[in-house]
């Protein structure tokens, strides 16, 4: 693939990021991410503290690992949703929003399926809300730099080299 492709599909990456950046889907995804980071953060400090002192042990090993599984997911979120935001106040350029260190990551799941019942609803709600969020930002993800990626030409590296053999010596 020559180099022209290459800064064709960035270029169409980035006019994507920008579009979406613009749009009233990014500024509803903001709010609703953004509060739903601070609104995590108020019930950790108050009622979740309170909520976990009174569960088992074993029980509050559980809350642990799934309040920082809640807050990692958070802390993803709200990079992706912030890195789109500099592209829409100008703080970035769409095409270094491009680039794969601002992709979300594969967000941890958890092992524990029925054993999660026994933590407060407040948590379970959290969780439930963070996992939709992430996964509707996944898909946006998906769309605007995976797919747009798959749609570049698929090239065949051994007939890249031969032709490029071929136009430099002929047909020999």
């Amino acid at each position: 693939m020559s180099d022209t492709g290459a800064v064709v599909s960035l270029s169409q990456r980035a006019d994507l990021v920008r579009d979406f950046a613009r749009s009233d889907l990014f500024d509803r995804t903001f709010r609703e991410g953004m509060g739903l980071v601070e609104e995590t953060a108020s019930y950790l400090d108050g009622d979740g503290r309170r909520d976990s002192r009174i569960l088992s042990r074993e029980d509050a090993l559980l809350y642990a690992g799934e309040s920082m599984r809640l807050t990692t997911r958070l802390m993803q979120i709200a990079s992706w949703l912030l890195v789109q935001r500099a592209v829409r106040e100008g703080d970035m350029e769409a095409t270094d929003a491009c680039d794969e260190k601002y992709r979300l990551s594969a967000a941890a799941q958890s092992e524990y399926g029925d054993q999660l019942k026994v933590l407060p609803q407040g948590l379970l709600e959290l969780l439930d809300r963070s996992n939709r969020l992430y996964d509707r930002i996944s898909h946006l993800d998906r769309r605007m730099f995976v797919e747009a990626e798959a749609d570049k030409p698929q090239t065949n590296p051994v007939l890249d080299q031969m032709a490029l053999l071929r136009n430099t010596f002929g047909n020999l």
